[in-house]
């Protein structure tokens, strides 16, 4: 795979996403359901790591419609979205509607960038714990935004996010008739769906908002 520092937009199927969803059918009845809902919709790999993370931590906490007014204030500030763009913008990141702590972390995010103190260019090759244990190094990246990047910009196969209440909501409503399930009950359901836990979440996550996530 072509270095993912370059911008690239990944509409194209996962090469394993057929695979998954006949898997998953043959295993799970309730895959076997929903699954053929959603037709040929399926995970789109998005954008430029630096953007990914951006974004991600623009959106913590604040609703969806909030998040994209900011972001598009962010990108009228910094059009090409680099990490020197974000840092000569320094405190200036603020009339964007950032917080302070928010600046804080995305100026912290492009440092890290700049300084290479990541390995962007070896992460499609690494497994994803280690991306995660690099990722999580990031002032305002936790485990479940580090998760996120895996699925929506590495498109990794069996990412399951047991911080993400839309997860859990959906095992919830399509496992256990709406009544509140721990993490440990996600693990059980969700032991079923090795080695495509990403497939499966996508799909829980439809059956809430039949719109494709961004991320």
């Amino acid at each position: 795979m072509a270095n993912i520092m370059q911008a690239d937009v990944r509409l194209t199927l996962p090469h394993y996403w057929e695979d998954a969803k006949a898997e998953l059918m043959k295993r799970d009845r309730i895959m076997r359901k929903l699954i053929p809902q959603f037709g040929d919709l399926h995970l789109i790999g998005r954008g430029e790591p630096f953007t990914t993370l951006a974004r991600s931590i623009v959106g913590q906490q604040i609703s969806v419609k909030a998040a994209e007014s900011v972001w598009a204030r962010f990108l009228a500030l910094c059009p090409k979205c680099t990490p020197a763009q974000v840092l000569r913008a320094g405190d200036g990141l603020a009339v964007c509607g950032l917080s302070k702590r928010k600046s804080e972390y995305i100026l912290d995010l492009a440092e890290h960038f700049k300084e290479k103190r990541l390995h962007v260019d070896k992460w499609t090759e690494m497994d994803d714990e280690d991306v995660i244990a690099e990722l999580v190094q990031i002032r305002g990246i936790g485990r479940r935004t580090a998760e996120m990047f895996l699925i929506f910009n590495l498109c990794r196969p069996n990412i399951l996010p047991l911080d993400d209440v839309g997860l859990l909501k959906g095992i919830s409503m399509n496992y256990f008739s709406g009544e509140p399930v721990s993490r440990s009950d996600a693990r059980e359901v969700a032991a079923n769906w090795e080695p495509w836990r990403t497939v499966a979440t996508w799909y829980l996550w439809r059956s809430l908002d039949p719109v494709p996530v961004e991320y």
